[in-house]
């Protein structure tokens, strides 16, 4: 009987890293029938709609869900301090690892355990990994590039002892690793700046993905050469895109709605729509909302705008669906755009990227969000909101050439604290959808790279793709632990 490797997967405790999680999974399940892989689940309490997903999920060989989250109360005695929450919640989940693997002998007789396949944010988890002497790696869900930052500021905070606050606000521009453009301070990610209990968390986990034996990256060679060739320790495997395609069952809409938003595409002229969304994280308060209902009605062009309900000041949560859209649009504004425009709530993205009617996307950047959009050969335009999308923006456009700019210095308070956001005007918007849907000289640059982008991204994942070279390598290596 051949022993079969078995990797214990612990993705963050949020859809898109779970999601990310469990695409890697079957792509390495389908490689090689010797691997096992069990997906250990953690749970917030907040609904980010992971229950659902993965009992959407059909049956899957060789591949298994574990539910490992602590109870209610010790997940509230973390609740009332924001800044360590999260890593308070994860290390509370050690406990339950150890269990697993104590208790379960994974149910599958033939098995051995080949290593722990980490989130970014589960560092703390390469702990319980050396308790059982098996190798750690990290599943890196954004992109080299970022990375390639991340490890360049924990070196200047850790062995130069720069105080990386002074480019708060600074108009100093930078030389990075991984970056041929000087980059600027204003469009690094907060968590790089701050001086915060969870920034110190944050280069802390940094510092442990060093101590991984791989990091699979969700990236390809073609895309990113640079920042991949900037990278050296631990060994890089550029894994990407690992995305859901078929979007599935982690959908908010009933097959009605969806149904409804292609009917409407289907109607529309080829790559005439642009598609305005933020991610599942991303809202607006009424006074910017009315400036984009302005611009993309002075622009005349035809669009597909998905419009969710912030979460409740202060409080950590998921926007939602407007029961009724008028309420914030301008009076009238559903009338006068009936013909051309149509307003939806949560939107299947991948259906509405794939479809041809497309031409455009206004974007918060999220690196899932680009990748989708590349692999159909969609053009964005940068406005991004949190976390490192501001990066991901300067990327696509000034590193890349494959997107424009409306914003890419747009900061929003992740606790929905948004008193001192500033309201993007309804000219500068409309400026940015006229530019991405234009037929101009530019425009045309863009959307050719775009193009020649979505093929290298649709080679690099089939035999004898990059990517699909990298994950070879990976699964050698895993095997090796147990050989």
């Amino acid at each position: 009987m051949t022993t079969k490797a078995e990797l214990v997967f612990i993705p963050s405790p949020a859809a898109g890293h779970l999601i990310s999680a469990v695409e890697i999974a079957k792509l390495i399940l389908n490689r090689d029938e010797r691997l096992c892989i069990s997906i250990l689940i953690m749970k917030l309490p907040m609904d980010f709609g992971i229950q659902s997903y993965i009992e959407s999920l059909s049956s899957i060989p060789r591949l298994q869900f574990v539910d490992i989250t602590v109870d209610e109360t010790t997940i509230a005695g973390f609740m009332s301090n924001k800044e360590t929450f999260f890593m308070n919640f994860i290390q509370s989940h050690k406990p339950k690892v150890k269990d697993f693997l104590n208790n379960s002998s994974f149910s599958r007789s033939n098995s051995r355990l080949a290593g722990f396949v980490l989130d970014m944010f589960c560092t703390p988890m390469i702990d319980v990994a050396n308790e059982f002497c098996v190798p750690s790696y990290i599943f890196y869900t954004s992109n080299a590039a970022f990375l390639a930052l991340c490890f360049h500021f924990e070196s200047l905070k850790k062995e130069h002892h720069i105080d990386t606050s002074k480019y708060k606000n600074s108009i100093e521009e930078l030389t990075i690793p991984g970056f041929k453009n000087p980059y600027p301070s204003k469009f690094l990610p907060r968590l790089t700046t701050d001086q915060s209990v969870m920034t110190t968390t944050f280069f802390d986990s940094i510092t442990r993905i060093k101590e991984t034996k791989g990091i699979m990256v969700n990236t390809f060679a073609e895309l990113e050469p640079l920042p991949l060739q900037s990278l050296s320790v631990p060994r890089i495997y550029p894994v990407g895109p690992v995305v859901n395609f078929k979007e599935g069952g982690h959908g908010r809409n009933s097959p009605s709605e969806t149904e409804s938003i292609i009917k409407w595409l289907d109607d529309q002229p080829e790559s005439s729509v642009v598609f305005l969304c933020f991610g599942s994280m991303g809202s607006f308060e009424i006074e910017q909302i009315r400036e984009i209902a302005i611009a993309l009605e002075c622009s005349g062009h035809r669009f597909l705008w998905s419009l969710r309900r912030p979460p409740t000041k202060g409080q950590i949560g998921l926007p939602s669906n407007y029961e009724n859209v008028e309420e914030v649009l301008p009076e009238g504004f559903i009338e006068r755009t009936n013909e051309v425009g149509k307003v939806i709530g949560w939107a299947p993205q991948v259906a509405v990227l794939s479809h041809p009617a497309v031409g455009g996307f206004v974007s918060h950047c999220g690196w899932n969000s680009v990748l989708e959009s590349l692999y159909f050969g969609v053009p964005i335009a940068t406005w991004p909101l949190h976390a490192e999308q501001q990066m991901n923006a300067f990327e696509l456009v000034k590193e890349l050439g494959l997107g424009m700019e409306i914003r890419m210095d747009y900061f929003k308070d992740f606790h929905g604290n948004d008193e001192n956001v500033e309201i993007v005007g309804a000219k500068e918007i409309e400026s940015g959808i006229r530019k991405l849907m234009a037929n101009g000289d530019e425009n045309e640059i863009i959307r050719r790279k775009a193009n020649e982008m979505k093929e290298k991204s649709n080679a690099a994942m089939k035999e004898g793709g990059s990517s699909y070279a990298s994950l070879g390598l990976l699964i050698e290596d895993i095997i090796s632990n147990v050989s």
